[in-house]
């Protein structure tokens, strides 16, 4: 062959090559749309963040971010779900103190909860509102504590299952009051609401995000708030230590997972996209309006969020096994 030839189609090779390899390069994470699984059903408190978060978290990452439920057993089998997706990114996970004491309630939890995931960041922290229905003879805290050892056993304390963070808030509220409640579970917080309207249900701890509407319209008499510090969405309710109970100390803080083994890069677009999203505006403003504020920067990472999850891991074994509260 001719080497002028010889020199041209080479050149042409080499051109082909050097674009191929340039076409067969991974796009930038991610490149279509993600789930964002809440293990818990839909019109919840949980379910509602995670659709405001959501919308601000699609703009940052620039795909659509669409909100899954799939609730019961305690949040449970939303978790597993995401526990045994692909480690790729577009399956993830917004699950909230509930994932942390599921290892002690459960003895039969098809992931560890320590290992099964990867932290992206910490979202939110809401208080809880202590309520009961307003015919009941307890105006404070302390009323309640009181009339507590004065009917042991008797006053109806109503929660939507075991596990969930309102029935932990009953579990510190009879160790406080050294007393106890008859627990009675529910599915889901609705239900429980219900039966408290209807006079079956005395006592409950709420999300603040479901409590205030119940507390302004009369529905509900609000006793205390757990959290270190009024809120202004109610600011007139008193925390629980202004209350003179301050071991009822629990927040529901929301975090972002991802299935273990996720990529470093990937886990490190969306903490950034995290972020972003909690500094958006109009996403700090819907989640006041809840009684909540976005987490900073600083606990909007993997690292905080891993500290987060074991610390509540630890603290919460030992009062749900002091109480014999297991579900399975």
């Amino acid at each position: 062959m001719d080497i002028r030839k010889w020199k041209h189609w080479m050149g042409i090779s080499a051109l082909l090559f050097a674009c191929a390899g340039a076409y067969a390069q991974p796009q930038p994470y991610p490149t279509r749309s993600i789930t964002l699984v809440v293990p818990f059903n839909a019109g919840g408190p949980t379910d509602t963040l995670a659709r405001i978060l959501a919308q601000s978290l699609g703009k940052q990452l620039g795909q659509s971010v669409v909100v899954e439920n799939i609730g019961g057993a305690g949040g449970t089998l939303g978790a597993a779900r995401v526990a045994k997706a692909n480690a790729d990114g577009y399956t993830l996970l917004m699950d909230h103190l509930g994932l942390a004491t599921a290892p002690t309630l459960y003895k039969n939890l098809p992931y560890d909860t320590r290992t099964a995931f990867s932290a992206v960041g910490l979202i939110t922290e809401a208080p809880m509102a202590i309520i009961v229905r307003p015919a009941l003879p307890a105006h404070t805290l302390k009323d309640l504590a009181t009339l507590m050892k004065e009917r042991p056993g008797d006053i109806v304390f109503g929660h939507s299952g075991l596990g969930g963070v309102d029935q932990l808030c009953g579990l510190l509220l009879m160790t406080a009051a050294h007393s106890r409640f008859q627990l009675i579970p529910y599915r889901g917080n609705a239900p429980v609401m219900a039966d408290m309207l209807g006079g079956r249900v005395d006592v409950t701890c709420s999300q603040l995000a479901s409590a205030a509407g119940y507390i302004t319209s009369g529905k509900a008499r609000g006793l205390a708030m757990t959290a270190a510090k009024r809120s202004p969405v109610l600011p007139d309710l008193p925390t629980t230590r202004e209350a003179g109970l301050p071991q009822v100390d629990i927040t529901v803080w929301n975090g972002l997972f991802a299935p273990h083994g996720t990529p470093a890069p990937v886990i490190q677009r969306l903490a950034q996209g995290l972020q972003a999203a909690l500094k958006d505006p109009e996403l700090s403003a819907r989640f006041l309006k809840l009684g909540t504020e976005p987490e900073s920067a600083a606990l909007a990472t993997p690292a905080a969020l891993t500290q987060r999850l074991n610390r509540e891991i630890d603290r919460w074994a030992p009062v749900i096994r002091s109480a014999q509260q297991y579900a399975n």
